[in-house]
């Protein structure tokens, strides 16, 4: 028997931008209301950072636990249900999602397997580097495309710090891919050593060596040339070795292996290139998927062979009517895409109606260098269409990005408290993670 639309379940795999936003929403529209269909989030981690901001918790330059919201408290907050689980199928036919075992870091069975059910299930379960196969990358190499990995990879960076300075060595850092993420990484990097020496480390910045190495001709290639040009020049000035147009080929131990059979040395790898989505997507009960994994959707929003189920942010794949390619994946996307499922999926989706198309807004895009510089690209909307910007007014408008964030999942008052007490901690706590 069909449950009642009142009694329907949305299920949101993945608490990531998109995620997170939606499950808030329409868990606080719910209780509100107090009725409406239940809302339950499922992730496989168990607290949410704003993924832009992974670099500076794998730097060690901003606390974890200050930018952290465990599921759990968002979910009694906001109203809606959070069960820790990776999901790792799908059975159309009976509407359930199967959810893979839960075990304890030294192996004891906490959870077993489990099926759940849904009416309307939103994947947004975001994206990972693509190491294309690269040998050595899995074996060797670090990404930050979560809390843990970024987590893990600053446990090591601190740990090689202290090698560095107690065994009189050099420590080289190679990172592979001059997107966002890489560098930003790279500059943070540079803020960490920096700082450092005012805790007595005074030798560390002359031991350290950071490389970025990127496939292409200019680093940030989504990005103005100008942009590219600054940015380049400004690492460049900050001591970091950048090597473009370089293809790597293998990862070793003690290095990369480069197209050109060179070989460049380093302690510590980051793979910060190309994007697919997670591997289990490939296999969703027959749903179209594209040779990144990411699922393909209709401009509805709904993947392309089933109306009840939803992909969103860096996991969906959509090309707008017009466009010659696909959707960036950003967290600026996924917010869009979050931000329009909250305000059409209770009144059509769940009444049966199909949802409006979605519309996209390029409203340009950020990249921050630490506390250096920052640059943005005003994007396609807006009396200041295509212009540039840098300097305090694009580190300022990286900063509201953020705070808006946190005013949409805590509300205005609340993530406006959050700020504060985080402005207040950069005054009286360590600028970087000490402990």
């Amino acid at each position: 028997m069909k449950r009642d639309q009142l009694e329907k379940r949305i299920v949101i795999v993945g608490g990531g931008v998109a995620g997170l936003e939606i499950a808030t929403a329409l868990g606080r529209s719910r209780a509100h209301r107090r009725c409406g269909p239940s809302v339950m989030l499922i992730d496989r981690d168990s607290a949410h950072v704003w993924k832009p901001m992974l670099h500076t918790i794998a730097a060690g330059t901003r606390d974890i636990s200050q930018q952290q919201t465990p599921y759990a408290a968002q979910a009694r907050d906001a109203g809606f249900e959070y069960q820790p689980g990776e999901m790792c199928g799908l059975d159309r036919s009976r509407r359930e999602i199967l959810i893979a075992a839960l075990h304890a870091p030294y192996g004891r069975l906490l959870v077993p397997a489990r099926r759940l059910a849904y009416d309307i299930l939103i994947m947004s379960v975001g994206s990972e580097a693509n190491d294309f196969g690269t040998p050595g990358v899995r074996d060797h190499c670090f990404k930050i495309d979560s809390r843990l990995q970024a987590d893990a990879f600053n446990h090591e960076v601190r740990i090689r710090m202290l090698q560095c300075l107690a065994q009189d060595e050099d420590l080289s850092i190679a990172i592979v891919g001059g997107g966002a993420t890489g560098v930003e990484l790279a500059a943070e990097l540079v803020q960490l050593t920096q700082i450092a020496a005012a805790y007595g480390a005074k030798s560390l910045a002359s031991r350290i060596d950071i490389s970025l190495i990127e496939s292409g001709p200019r680093l940030l290639a989504a990005f103005p040339t100008d942009i590219s040009a600054a940015t380049q020049q400004k690492l460049a000035a900050l001591g970091i070795r950048i090597l473009t147009s370089t293809k790597v080929t293998a990862a070793t131990e003690d290095g990369f292996t480069l197209g050109d059979g060179g070989r460049l040395s380093a302690s510590l790898k980051v793979w910060a290139a190309g994007v697919k989505a997670p591997e289990f997507l490939s296999n969703m009960d027959g749903l179209e998927t594209t040779r990144g994994n990411q699922l393909a959707v209709l401009p509805s929003l709904q993947t392309t062979r089933d109306a009840n189920v939803y992909a969103i942010g860096d996991c969906a794949s959509l090309t707008l009517p017009g466009a010659q390619r696909p959707l960036p994946p950003t967290a600026q996307v996924a917010h869009q895409q979050a931000q329009h499922l909250i305000q059409y999926l209770p009144s059509a989706g769940l009444r049966g109606y199909r949802v409006p198309d979605f519309l996209y807004r390029d409203f340009g895009s950020l990249v921050s260098l630490a506390d250096y510089d920052a640059y943005g690209s005003l994007g396609k909307f807006g009396l200041f269409k295509g212009a540039t910007i840098h300097g305090r007014l694009a580190q300022l408008s990286h900063a509201m990005l953020y705070r808006q964030h946190q005013a949409r999942l805590y509300g205005f008052w609340r993530g406006g408290l959050v700020w504060f007490v985080d402005r207040l901690n950069t005054r009286l706590r360590a600028p970087i993670r000490l402990d």
